[in-house]
């Protein structure tokens, strides 16, 4: 098995409940590890054998695009294409960072986690 990160990716998105975030948006950073057998590509050395992280980090921009009220949805739709579109992945866990967000004080970021495992 291994591990493969892809951390602080950056995206200007348009999520939240708030009518203000669906019409001026927000930075988010996402942060994606993702775990599968990589044992045969340590050997062949052909991408065609790993986990293509180009494939991962266009799913996390592509799902960005799409706006929710909820944090915790867009994690659910790039952890599902994931398991759809990469069948070597066992599991996965990603965040998903609001960076200063609207709540009336001064916080850097909010972050939803969510970890889901093929079963």
């Amino acid at each position: 098995m291994g591990k493969i990160h892809l951390t602080n990716i950056k995206v200007f998105a348009y999520h939240g409940c708030l009518v203000e975030e669906s019409k001026i948006g927000s930075d988010y950073l996402v942060n994606l590890t993702v775990e599968g057998d990589l044992s045969l590509s340590a050997k062949t050395d052909n991408l065609n054998d790993t986990i293509d992280y180009v494939h991962l980090n266009r799913v996390v921009k592509e799902e960005m695009k799409e706006p929710s009220h909820l944090l915790e949805t867009v994690a659910e739709r790039i952890l599902t294409r994931i398991f759809e579109e990469l069948i070597i992945v066992q599991s996965a866990t990603v965040s998903v960072s609001k960076v200063n967000p609207p709540i009336g004080g001064d916080v850097a970021m909010v972050t939803v986690e969510r970890t889901k495992r093929r079963s």
